[in-house]
């Protein structure tokens, strides 16, 4: 079978089952287009979050509110005091397994984790399994954590503001976990700082103590030298000079009264510091709604359905005029042929 043949064999095949392949393409093309359809629109609910409290007595100055208006550069709203990238802590196993331990009282008083699994089960279809609910807390956490997975998104915007992102096929767990979410991340930034606030507190008053018992020494030392007498060898009574302890006790009490500016700015800040994490967009009704387009599920299906059928049917031409090149080629090498055209 030359080329030509073989195109022409192709030809008539896919002339001679049209009807057959282009019913398949329209089989293919509803089994799709119901699954489209079956398939649960993904709600997502977005929320900005901006922390109130900064350095400075003015928390909303007139430079970070042009940055938030996006008229200049913003400043990073939640500063490098945390130690811990906000985004990575959102989207931490830590903070999942937090949010999934949480009972909504709204839902029966349930844990998340609870709801998310009994959801899933709920719309299982007859090819899965459906999911135990574990017994102890710890593992009904970590398997909570794991359907908040996917869930959960964060980024940064290019004003400073940070941005979580909650998507789930249940829109009534929309808000109250989302909002349970943010009142975690919210929680772990405000204990950071205060935590940070008290190591400040506690630096200096153990600084301060450090100090304190060094002047006390160096004065037991120039109590000592002072109550002792010397004499020359002409048995004349003199005192051993005490310039350099004086010097020392100076350098020892300026760095005290350092100390103790610093314990009252830092007692200062520890009373006053009172974080407020301000959510901007919060993340209610209407939601973005991802639903997916039940008309390209069917035009793809149409075009894999046709593709398929038409493969089919022209297979034995394939395969024959496949032999009959190998054939062809095993003869030109002297080598024994054994296949069949």
């Amino acid at each position: 079978m030359n080329t030509t043949e073989f195109i022409r064999e192709i030809l008539k095949r896919l002339a001679r089952f049209r009807i057959l392949i282009l019913c398949a393409g329209i089989i293919a093309a509803l089994l799709l287009f119901f699954y489209a359809k079956s398939k649960r629109p993904v709600y997502t609910a977005k929320a900005t979050i901006f922390p109130l409290t900064t350095s400075t007595e003015n928390a909303l100055s007139s430079s970070t509110l042009s940055g938030i208006l996006g008229l200049t550069d913003a400043p990073a709203s939640f500063s490098n005091e945390a130690t811990i990238n906000i985004i990575e802590l959102t989207l931490s196993r830590y903070v999942r397994e937090w949010v999934a331990s949480a009972r909504l009282p709204d839902f029966e008083n349930k844990t998340i984790a609870e709801l998310l699994i009994d959801d899933h089960n709920s719309h299982t279809s007859f090819m899965e399994k459906d999911i135990k609910l574990p017994l102890d807390s710890i593992s009904l956490a970590i398997a909570g954590a794991e359907f908040l997975q996917p869930c959960v998104a964060a980024k940064m915007s290019k004003n400073g503001v940070f941005e979580i992102y909650f998507s789930h096929s249940n829109s009534s767990f929309i808000s109250p976990i989302a909002t349970v979410l943010i009142d975690k991340v919210s929680q772990f930034y405000i204990d950071l700082k205060i935590k940070k606030a008290t190591a400040d507190y506690n630096f200096t008053v153990r600084k301060i103590d450090s100090l304190d018992a060094i002047v006390s020494s160096v004065d037991k030392r120039a109590v000592r030298m002072q109550n002792t007498t010397l004499f020359a060898p002409d048995k004349l009574e003199y005192e051993i000079p005490k310039e350099r302890i004086n010097a020392d006790k100076q350098r020892y009490i300026r760095q005290r009264d350092i100390s103790l500016n610093n314990q009252e700015e830092a007692l200062w800040r520890l009373q006053k510091l009172t974080p407020i994490i301000s959510v901007l967009d919060k993340p209610t009704a209407p939601f973005n709604v991802s639903k997916s387009p039940a008309a390209v599920y069917a035009v793809m299906g149409l075009f894999a359905g046709c593709l398929l059928a038409a493969f089919l049917s022209v297979s034995g031409v394939i395969y024959k005029f496949s032999a009959s090149e190998v054939r062809k080629l095993l003869l030109g090498t002297g080598i024994p042929v054994s296949i069949k055209s």
